[in-house]
């Protein structure tokens, strides 16, 4: 999927896009290095020491404001360049990721969001002669674990925004997504311990209470839409065999397609936690967080991005029926918002694999990190050249006529 010099840009406002495609091309090995650097050093939620430095420095060197730390998390990055043309213009922001999945590493391929990002922000800075307004790049912490876009909402990060632009790598290319909302939920069960053998009357079983909830889960979906997802792991399950385990941890997901059933599941998640501690006569701590929600899909802001794709003869495949769940869904109902996908490996190719992991430096995920810089970029530009498409994103977002 190479950037096409050679192909007109999608009108309307073709000189400047060209202009985008040319500063991508220009910093070609900067993006790509950015990405395959950040590949090489995963970091989990919370803990993107190094990608969120590495970023912040590039921003930097193209005349970007830069925050980091951004509000109260460690590794969130603000940073902003306002156009030369002056303030009186939209805000457009431009998200990055970078946390890497434990003990897989980019096996969601955010190492090319986090380029493809900056890659976008430094191109738009690159005409910011053309532009009114401000490119304001976020760099969003723990998408996989912990929703840190939902912190950094809550921080402000995110406030007079007028658009959040945002493209993941996938196995398919398509604008259109439906997440499922999503929480996680952190579950303790708390006994007694004994020596198995020679006293197991005396403990209090905190690991038969784990797989009895994990027995539950089981017959629970049989009465669950086929859209609802409830998955889990236990991360300790004792410290040896001839003890009783006084002590077990386990980290759950449930998710649905619906807002309303999404409420009631995490509520009968906590009656079969308590279920299993009655059970088993055992204590349990249930903690709810880094909660995602469904998406609020803006058609006016998808319509310029499919536009802008088909110029370079990407064809958008549709609505991808298997998704799994996104923080950017949370953005997506505080400001117009999209999150297209472009192709890095062919499909299919299962996301969070090894296989997706290897795929995100191929040469093809490469020049689709450069593309999605590109279209991102362009479809900015869109909204900072016509005032008129801004406020038509927000009658959609507002459910306006």
């Amino acid at each position: 999927m190479n950037v096409r010099l050679d192909r007109a840009p999608a009108q309307p406002h073709a000189d400047g896009k060209r202009r985008i495609a040319l500063a991508v091309e220009a910093a070609r090995a900067e993006i790509l290095e950015l990405s395959h650097r950040i590949h090489a050093a995963p970091e989990p939620a919370f803990e993107e020491h190094r990608a969120a430095g590495w970023c912040a420095d590039v921003l930097a060197a193209h005349d970007f404001e830069v925050e980091l730390p951004a509000g109260s998390l460690a590794t969130a990055i603000r940073a902003v360049r306002r156009g030369d043309r002056g303030g009186n213009g939209p805000r457009i922001g431009i998200l990055a990721e970078y946390d890497a999945l434990p003990g897989l590493g980019h096996g969601c391929g955010h190492n090319t969001m986090a380029a493809s990002g900056v890659g976008a922000a430094i191109a738009l800075a690159a005409i910011a002669d053309d532009l009114a307004g401000e490119i304001v790049f976020l760099g969003t912490p723990a998408e996989e674990h912990g929703s840190g876009k939902q912190v950094m909402i809550d921080d402000g990060l995110f406030d007079g925004l007028d658009a959040a632009l945002l493209c993941h790598p996938c196995d398919r290319n398509h604008v259109l997504i439906a997440p499922l909302a999503s929480v996680d939920i952190d579950v303790v069960f708390r006994g007694r311990e004994a020596h198995a053998a020679s006293d197991p009357w005396l403990g209090k079983n905190a690991l038969d209470a784990m797989i009895l909830l994990f027995t539950s889960v089981g017959l629970w979906r049989q009465q669950l839409r086929p859209a609802a997802r409830v998955h889990g792991i236990i991360t300790e399950g004792g410290t040896t065999a001839n003890t009783i385990p006084d002590r077990t941890v386990a980290w759950f997901m449930v998710r649905s397609d619906d807002d309303t059933e999404y409420q009631a599941m995490q509520a009968r998640f906590r009656q079969l936690c308590e279920a299993a501690a009655l059970a088993t006569d055992t204590a349990v701590e249930v903690t709810f967080s880094g909660g995602s929600r469904t998406m609020k899909l803006n058609d006016v802001l998808a319509r310029r991005w499919v536009a802008n794709a088909e110029a370079y003869g990407i064809e958008d495949q549709g609505d991808d029926a298997s998704y799994g769940s996104t923080d950017m869904t949370n953005v997506s109902w505080v400001c117009p918002a999209i999150h297209p996908d472009l192709a890095i490996a062919p499909f299919p190719t299962p996301g969070h694999s090894t296989l997706f992991r290897d795929a995100a430096v191929t040469p093809m995920a490469d020049e689709t990190t450069l593309m999605a810089a590109t279209l991102v970029a362009q479809t900015a530009y869109d909204l900072f050249a016509d005032p008129a498409l801004v406020e038509a994103a927000w009658r959609e977002f507002r459910g306006e006529p």
